[in-house]
């Protein structure tokens, strides 16, 4: 008997017309190309005889069901997704899609883009607004100060700019 995990909650349901594409194109991707390549290997390594001591067989298998269960996810998450594709009346206020530039108090500037949880990614600098630190951004303005629970204890930032485009890199 496995492990007891409790559901997850749900995440939100948003998210931003890149990310939307890249979702789409990876469903494309999967049903379209890398399936029906796998289907071969798995049908030719079938041919071979004896399918309990084929590798091939048996690592085909394994990854069209790793496939499937993508593709069945993909499928339904896309079902339910809204994509946010206009910039709100208030620019100076942080909220979904916003690009925003942060102050630590080393004087060290991060900006980081609040996207979809399906969407995020850390080191392109786009954060979940799941996440403690966008909950702790949205609807904040720029020269506002946050406080964030970090692992070696508070960290103040301050909101320097939000922008709805990418930054521009200021030199």
């Amino acid at each position: 008997m496995g492990r007891y995990r409790p559901p997850r909650k749900p995440s939100s349901k948003y998210i931003t017309p890149e990310g939307m594409a890249k979702m789409e194109e990876e469903l494309r991707y999967l049903w379209k190309v890398k399936r029906p390549k796998v289907t071969q290997a798995v049908s030719e390594a079938a041919a071979q005889g004896d399918r309990s001591e084929n590798a091939e067989y048996i690592y085909g298998k394994k990854q069209l069901r790793e496939i499937d269960a993508r593709v069945r996810f993909l499928s339904k998450r896309l079902e339910d997704m809204v994509v946010v594709d206009r910039i709100p009346e208030d620019q100076k206020k942080i909220n979904f899609g916003a690009w925003v530039e942060l102050e630590d108090e080393d004087g060290e500037l991060k900006q980081y883009r609040i996207v979809g949880p399906d969407e995020f990614d850390v080191k392109q600098g786009l954060i979940s607004m799941d996440s403690p630190l966008a909950k702790a951004l949205l609807n904040k303005r720029e020269g506002e100060e946050v406080m964030l629970q970090g692992p070696k204890g508070v960290i103040e930032m301050t909101i320097n700019r939000v922008q709805y485009h990418p930054f521009i890199p200021s030199h």
